[in-house]
């Protein structure tokens, strides 16, 4: 009996080792452009501001921030980041609406980055909405499951398009963060 307590204990040790190994390789994803930096972002903008099917959504750009800028003002010489930040209020208004959801109102909007390596390629960088939305119950998966689904699309490069021009956010209130469209 005790050895077979004892192996079913250190075959939950290794499965929760292995999944805490895994964890950050299922949350968030990275994949290597084809483009450059700024053409980059303007794909995924333009991804996003010239489908019909995800404008139907509500899909809309609210903001577009340059994560590395802070550290270079500071003196720090780091590579280029920027956030391309993306909501559709179908998808927030749900989750928005409920007392016990609104905490997770600090995933909206839906923020893909995009960076530069040492290697001198440029990256873009997901969470996975849908696994993340599995942890919060029947509402936030669906709702995740289907910002998800619309997230890959924002990612679909067709190269026999001409580079885009790259969306600068509208000025924001005094104060505000530099978001454009609608807010979330």
């Amino acid at each position: 009996m005790l050895k077979v307590l004892g192996s079913f204990f250190a075959g939950v040790i290794v499965v929760a080792l292995v999944g805490w190994q895994m964890m950050p390789k299922m949350m968030f994803s990275e994949i290597e452009s084809p483009y450059g930096f700024e053409e980059t972002i303007a794909r995924i903008q333009h991804n996003v501001e010239d489908n019909p099917e995800l404008k139907a959504k509500g899909w809309a750009l609210v903001g577009l921030r340059n994560v590395a800028k802070a550290v270079q003002n500071d003196g720090g010489n780091v590579l280029p980041a920027m956030m391309v930040e993306i909501c559709s209020t179908k998808y927030s208004a749900p989750i928005l609406k409920d007392d016990d959801l609104r905490i997770l109102s600090i995933l909206m909007p839906c923020k893909i980055s995009v960076y530069k390596k040492q290697d001198g390629k440029v990256y873009i960088g997901t969470m996975n909405a849908g696994l993340m939305g599995m942890m919060f119950g029947p509402l936030v998966s669906e709702v995740m499951g289907e910002v998800a689904k619309d997230q890959q699309r924002f990612l679909v490069f067709d190269p026999k398009l001409p580079a885009p021009q790259m969306i600068l956010p509208k000025a924001g209130p005094a104060g505000g963060a530099g978001g454009g469209g609608g807010g979330c």
